[in-house]
C-alpha cells in the first residue's frame, strides 16, 4: 500500500504553524514566505485556520529571512 502524501503545501512555510494553517494558505495561493510577505497581518488572519499563533510563528520566519509583513 502506497503511503499518504502529505497535504502540506511544498514551499518554506515553518511547519510549526500546523497543518490547517498550511493547507487553507496554500489554498490561498499562499505556499511561501516570499508570498506571506505580499500580505497584511489583517489579510491572513483573515483567512480561515490562520490564527494569532500562525502569524507569530510566520513573522519570525520572515525576519529571519530578512522580510516581514506587507504595511496596512
Amino acid at each position: 500500500m502506497a503511503p499518504t502524501p502529505d497535504p502540506r503545501p511544498v514551499g518554506d512555510l515553518p511547519d510549526a504553524i500546523g497543518k490547517t494553517a498550511a493547507r487553507e494558505l496554500s489554498l490561498n495561493g499562499i505556499d511561501s514566505l516570499k508570498r506571506v510577505a505580499d500580505h497584511t497581518e489583517k489579510e491572513l488572519l483573515a483567512i480561515h485556520g490562520v490564527g494569532p499563533k500562525a502569524i507569530r510563528i510566520l513573522g519570525e520566519a520572515l525576519a529571519a529571512k530578512g522580510l516581514g509583513f506587507k504595511s496596512d
